[in-house]
């Protein structure tokens, strides 16, 4: 063979093969496998043959995700604006991969229809795609291309908005109010102003509820005249309004509100609560104290404790009615210690013949807490006890059985003639089954280390003395508990097991207050399974200081969806965690559930430095409830190292997500992100832009106009 001849011999073969591979990439592309098929496609988009867009674009429909996503790329590589439609397709897509890499071929095209595409997706789509179509405009090289984006998702909402709040329906109308609110712009401000006396209540409350979203002061004094109206709804709304516009201004008539006992005076309270402290709010929250109902003047007296206190003497002069001393004594209730001036004109009622007034005197001397009324206290439990004694006495001095007679148990008794004719063996296999059950739930709680929940058997066959009769003796247990009366431990000891819950709650609310040894006989009293008793106990040791938190947290391991109250109680119960529990709490966050968000406020509170891999872990879980604590809990902590984890959620689709982590982030002090925020002050809601470092509106002049 002539030398000649062998290169192009050589190149013939070449050729054939180059052929013969395409072909077997072009069978691929019809195999039932996706992921042949997919990776069928990225090797013929390698080589760049302008003839294969058509198997692009079939295979940009094919049903499997990862064929589509390769498709995408594909495409993008073409760089022909005939396929900027159909990656505009793409851009929709249900999955997230399918949607970023048609994003970043997009970028790839690069023409202006192809960027109009990533600015309407953006707000669309979520925070994966978001962040990928950032990444994008900035490829293609649009300058500030995620102000761009954000300015241009601000626009949508804001015209779609006014838009429904115009031509909208009923239902379109109370949304679109409650969304322009949120814009917290003036001009939202401007059209839902009127709009808070509409004819239509339901209409009238979302401008309200969008007015206190909106933050501008000049809101104030309207929405406190609707104090006055007649509809629970609407009163609820300008509640809730005023609480978030913080403007004491509107004192006055929360005050009023709080002192009608009604439905929503609690919530007038608590706006009260929530402002500012002036001499004003002080004021009304003394008067709440005296005027309004138990349970509201209870919070006010509550919150005025770590305030200092109430005057004692317009409280002294109630003492000396009888008409009156029912609102004296209650005030003393919430008072507590700050009203120890006032215990020599308690002392008296102690002994009143009315059991009302005597069992609001005996809870007034238990929160001032000065032990010389012991004795008085004890002599009236020894009254009541014997009052009770006949009436508790057992008729059957025999206890109760507590499993079936021979013959008598419905999972072993044998069946009649007429069923055992039938062959009928449902009920044995019934009672074999719940018996499986049974056995499964109690391995899989000692697997857990869980305690096994027993319900506690009656003892009696009837109760002659109803709960109601018993509240007297359950207020003189709590009282010498908290007296710290001599021998109230092992008193109040023998009372956990009574059969009637109320009593036990009683005792164990009032060991807590005996220090580590009372503790640590009413901490079993959370794996009880009523519900109430519970939520009490969690309260009572959580406002026992360490020990009582620290007795909380060692059965955390032990507990099932007790968590959740114990986690609520801790974080009420206000005050710093001890750093002991850090480990405790990181083990609630890596289990997830509601009970997470708690565990990780309660972190944050606690500075828990040893916490923030677990927290920036947590951010792993894309549809976690606990998301928002998270976050904060991490800006809290002020660990710059959580910094890259946290700025991923400023491209969040929610805005409280979005708002929380620039929050957290300006704390990091993160300067990369610096553009990310900068970008946000553009956002579309008010409390992003504001996290983002965007200045809050000022105070307007007419902020109190209409206002007392």
């Amino acid at each position: 063979m002539r030398t000649g001849a062998r290169p192009l011999i050589l190149a013939l073969a070449l050729l054939l093969g180059c052929n013969g591979s395409r072909d077997q990439l072009l069978a691929d592309l019809q195999s039932p496998r996706p992921e042949v098929r997919a990776l069928a496609v990225k090797k013929l988009a390698g080589q760049g043959n302008p003839d294969d867009l058509v198997l692009f674009t079939r295979a940009a429909k094919d049903f499997a995700a990862i064929v589509r996503a390769e498709a995408a790329v594909a495409l993008g590589e073409s760089q022909d604006a005939r396929v900027v439609d159909l990656l505009g397709e793409l851009l929709e897509d249900q999955d997230e991969e399918v949607q970023g890499r048609a994003a970043m071929a997009l970028s790839k095209v690069n023409n202006e229809k192809a960027k109009a595409y990533l600015t309407l997706q953006y707000g669309r789509r979520g925070r994966a795609t978001r962040q990928i179509i950032v990444q994008a405009l900035k490829n293609a090289n649009v300058p500030g291309a995620m102000t761009e984006v954000v300015s241009a998702e601000a626009r949508t909402q804001w015209d779609r908005n006014q838009l429904a709040l115009t031509e909208g329906a009923l239902p379109e109308r109370v949304g679109a109010a409650e969304e322009l609110g949120k814009s917290g712009r003036p001009d939202a401000v401007n059209r839902l102003l009127p709009m808070v006396r509409d004819s239509q209540v339901i209409l009238a409350a979302a401008a309200v509820r969008g007015l206190g979203d909106a933050g501008d002061k000049r809101a104030v004094g309207p929405i406190a005249l609707l104090l006055e109206e007649n509809f629970p709804e609407l009163r609820e709304s300008a509640i809730h309004a005023l609480m978030k516009l913080q403007d004491p201004v509107a004192t006055q008539r929360l005050q009023l509100v709080a002192v009608e006992k009604s439905a929503v005076s609690p919530l007038a309270i608590d706006a009260i609560v929530a402002f500012a402290r002036t001499p004003q709010t002080d004021a009304s929250l003394c008067a709440i104290v005296l005027e309004g109902a138990p349970a509201e003047a209870l919070v006010a007296g509550r919150s005025m404790r770590t305030r200092g206190g109430c005057p004692v003497d317009p409280i002294g002069e109630r003492l000396a009615r009888p008409a009156t001393a029912a609102s004296g004594l209650q005030a003393i209730t919430g008072l507590g210690p700050t009203a120890q001036p006032l215990l020599a004109k308690v002392v008296p009622w102690l002994s009143h013949p009315d059991t009302a007034l005597r069992l609001l005197a005996v809870e007034a001397v238990a929160e001032i807490g000065d032990a010389s009324v012991v004795p008085v206290v004890q002599k009236l439990y020894e009254q009541e006890t014997k009052g009770l004694e006949a009436l508790r006495a057992d008729w059957v001095t025999e206890a109760l059985p507590q499993k079936f007679g021979v013959g008598f148990d419905p999972s072993t008794t044998p069946p009649s003639a007429a069923v055992a004719e039938l062959k009928d063996e449902r009920p044995a296999r019934h009672a074999d089954l719940l018996g499986r059950v049974k056995e499964l739930n109690a391995a899989r709680a000692r697997e857990t280390g869980r305690d096994v929940v027993r319900h506690r058997v009656p003892t009696e066959l009837y109760d002659d003395v109803a709960p109601e009769r018993l509240v007297p003796l359950a207020t003189l247990l709590r009282a010498l508990g908290a007296l710290k009366a001599p021998g109230a431990l092992e008193l109040l000891t023998g009372y956990t097991q009574d059969p009637s819950s109320v009593l036990r709650v009683a005792a164990l609310v009032g060991l807590t207050k005996l220090g580590p040894d009372g503790v640590k006989v009413a901490k079993a009293g959370l794996i009880e399974p009523d519900r109430d008793l519970q939520k009490a106990l969690a309260q009572a040791l959580a406002e026992a200081g360490e020990p009582g938190q620290a007795a909380l947290l060692e059965l955390f391991p032990k507990m099932g969806n007790e968590k959740l109250l114990a986690l609520d109680a801790l974080t009420r119960a206000g005050g710093v965690v001890a750093a002991s529990a850090s480990e405790s709490l990181q083990a609630v966050v890596r289990e997830g559930g509601p009970e997470a968000a708690l565990a990780a406020a309660l972190l944050g509170r606690m500075q828990a430095k040893d916490a923030v891999p677990t927290l920036v872990k947590a951010l792993d879980e894309n549809n976690s409830v606990a998301r928002r604590d998270v976050l904060l809990a991490l800006g809290t902590i002020g660990d710059a190292q959580a910094a890259d984890a946290v700025a991923k959620d400023l491209f969040h689709d929610l805005p409280e997500i979005r708002a929380a982590a620039a929050s957290s982030l300006r704390k990091l002090g993160a300067s990369a992100y610096a553009d990310q925020l900068e970008a946000l002050k553009a956002d579309y809601f008010r409390t992003v832009r504001e996290a983002a470092g965007a200045p809050a509106p000022a105070p307007a002049s007419t902020a109190a106009e209409g206002a007392p």
